[in-house]
């Protein structure tokens, strides 16, 4: 397939240039076949050449928080990455083909060559694109009136780096580095300021390292006291806008501790009455990261901000377990069975029930304790591997008891810092805790949905609260879709802890590079465990109602009562009984009295499930 003669002539026309010239250009590429529902290229992956659409169709994609958004269509005679005549640069959308499309491209390297062999035809080339880039700018202003957007016009502004000079929109916070990361890293959607509390853990600990840096003479007040006063707006909520850095990244943590030392550097800069990216007055680097490493600020941020998390978290489930404890007194005189391996076993009360459950939750929230003590400690002036190279004699120390007093978190500084910056354990610590308080969790939920199993062919022993319809088909059901959606969560929690075994394991030599994935599924787990908590404690357990009469038919229906008496008749003869009322259908009341076996009165005793759910001392039957 080749490009018809007419189109050239038209485009040639419009250019300004030969058609034999512009058919020069075009004759460097060749024709494209796309299937259907191949990509064409994926947004942020570096532009490899210019296309022209022939025939099919392609939406472009942007990709917001797991799920894409169509921003735009292309048609045959469209052009697709004209931006890459104007220099490298990544594409700001995906393109993907649904029934198949056929395109022109036109690589890189050639249209470099066409700059250097036909510089006039390769400018008007570059002037035409500019005109496509402004008509596209008009349509998307016009879309963006439509929905009454506001778009901001801003300038930009040069950083460098190692790699080299980028320009950075005046607006944004942050710089050069997050700029690369944001290209590099775009995995979950979920950005670091998703999790406000680990933002606020990271300017305690940037704040902390400026005080102590100032205290030690390393950092002058002129500098540091910007800093600080940048962190103390972060952490009062300002700014978590600019924490962009996707939570999933390479790097063991730089990016996100880049993120934050640049936003911080340029909102202090702000504060000294300097334009953003003036970094020879406040610098990220060099100031704001003053006597730190990312291997030990990026870690010891997640420890306070899983710490910060864990107190909402523990918070929610102590209220979940008081729900319990309420439910427990509420229900402590309705007789039920208890059940082993699903079979009838001996009566107790549902409020016996319920409060195994507050004590189960009990146990979750201590386990949590246990292991948030255990996170707390830290290897802030470790630097790189723990030598603390590039920190003042003193900052470590200094720089914990600051970092205490700044955060609230009661933080001590490692015994051994080369041990602490390369060893996981308490990560992997508190992720079993929230394991167990999962799988506690979880065990609840499944005997709250067989309680309330039924409402006519199940045990149907409590009522829920109904919080929607449950089916589409079935009119009338009413599912316990609470305690579904709480068992759920509690097996993501549990498939987390795996993740962050395998990440903690992966520590080689003197660092851990898989912290990232670590703070992720922490910061996640311990979110998703406080909602379960909140949804489980106010759209379900607070409704509970028990269903007495129903709790009361089992019980003096099951031939569990016959347990009772063991001590009164032996197991021999009990079980001889419990068989007979099972294959005949008659009560255990009944068999023992027409056996002669134990006066009625002394039956009736044995019998009352009211004396079955306490220890009590059995006398054995009087001779009859």
């Amino acid at each position: 397939m080749h490009l018809k003669q007419r189109a050239i002539d038209n485009a040639a026309r419009r250019i300004g240039v030969e058609p034999g010239e512009l058919a020069s250009v075009l004759g460097r590429g060749k024709a494209v076949r796309y299937e259907a529902g191949d990509f064409l290229f994926h947004e942020s992956t570096p532009r490899r050449w210019l296309g022209i659409m022939m025939e099919g169709e392609v939406e472009l994609l942007r990709e917001r928080h797991g799920h894409n958004i169509t921003v735009g269509r292309a048609e045959p005679g469209a052009i697709l990455s004209e931006s890459i005549i104007l220099g490298p640069s990544s594409h700001g959308a995906s393109a993907v083909t649904r029934q198949g499309a056929t395109v022109w491209e036109i690589p890189q390297h050639e249209l470099q060559s066409v700059r250097q062999e036909s510089p006039a035809v390769f400018f008007r080339i570059v002037a035409q694109v500019a005109r496509r880039i402004s008509d596209r700018l008009k349509v998307a202003s016009e879309h963006l009136a439509l929905k009454n957007g506001t778009p901001t016009l801003t300038g930009v502004r040069s950083e460098s780096d190692s790699l080299g000079e980028r320009e950075v929109p005046n607006s944004a916070y942050y710089g050069v580095h997050t700029l690369r990361a944001l290209e590099n890293f775009r995995f979950s959607g979920v950005g670091i300021g998703h999790y406000e509390h680990f933002v606020r853990a990271l300017a305690c600990v940037k704040k902390a390292a400026a005080l102590t840096n100032a205290e030690l003479g390393v950092l002058p007040s002129k500098i540091a006291d910007p800093i600080a006063i940048a962190c103390d707006e972060i952490m009062e909520g300002k700014l978590h806008d600019s924490f962009v850095v996707d939570m999933i990244q390479g790097g063991a943590g730089t990016s996100t501790n880049m993120n934050a030392n640049e936003v911080i550097a340029n909102r202090a800069l702000e504060l000294m009455g300097r334009d953003r990216g003036e970094y020879q007055y406040c610098h990220p680097n060099d100031h704001v990261n003053c006597s730190q490493s990312t291997n030990d600020a990026y870690p010891t941020a997640i420890k306070i901000g899983v710490w910060f998390t864990l107190r909402d978290t523990v918070g929610a489930l102590r209220e979940l377990q008081e729900a319990l404890q309420t439910k427990g007194t509420e229900f402590a005189d309705v007789i039920k069975m208890g059940r082993t391996e699903n079979q009838d076993a001996v009566p107790m009360t549902l409020g016996q029930e319920f409060n195994a459950y507050a004590v189960m939750i009990g146990d979750g929230i201590r386990h949590l304790e246990h292991a948030g003590n255990e996170l707390l400690e830290i290897n802030m002036g470790a630097t790189a591997i723990g030598t603390g190279l590039n920190s003042p004699p003193g900052y470590a120390v200094l720089c914990t008891e600051n970092l205490a007093e700044i955060s609230g978190a009661p933080v001590r500084l490692a015994a051994n810092l080369i041990e602490a910056t390369q060893d996981s354990a308490e990560f992997a610590l508190m992720s079993g805790a929230m394991r167990t308080a999962a799988v506690q969790l979880s065990k609840i939920c499944n005997d709250i949905r067989w309680l309330s199993s039924g409402p006519r062919c199940g045990l149907n022993e409590i009522r829920l609260p109904a919080v929607q319809a449950g089916s589409s088909i079935m009119p009338g059901k009413v599912n316990p879709v609470v305690p579904e959606v709480v068992n759920q969560i509690c097996y993501q929690i549990i498939g987390t802890d795996v993740v962050i075994a395998m990440a903690s394991e992966a520590s080689e030599l003197e660092l851990n590079m898989a912290e990232p994935i670590i703070a992720f599924n922490l910061f996640m787990g311990m979110t998703l465990l406080r909602n379960a908590a909140i949804a489980l404690t106010s759209r379900c357990i607070y409704g509970i109602e028990p269903n007495r009469e129903r709790c009361r038919e089992y019980v003096h229906n099951s031939i569990g009562l016959v347990t009772a008496l063991n001590p009164a008749l032996g197991y021999e003869k009990s079980a001889a009984i419990a068989k007979e009322a099972l294959d005949t259908g008659k009560s255990i009341y009944d068999l023992i009295i027409a056996r002669n076996w134990m006066t009625k009165e002394r039956l009736e005793e044995l019998l009352q499930p009211e004396n079955m759910v306490h220890p009590r001392l059995n006398p054995s039957a009087l001779p009859v």
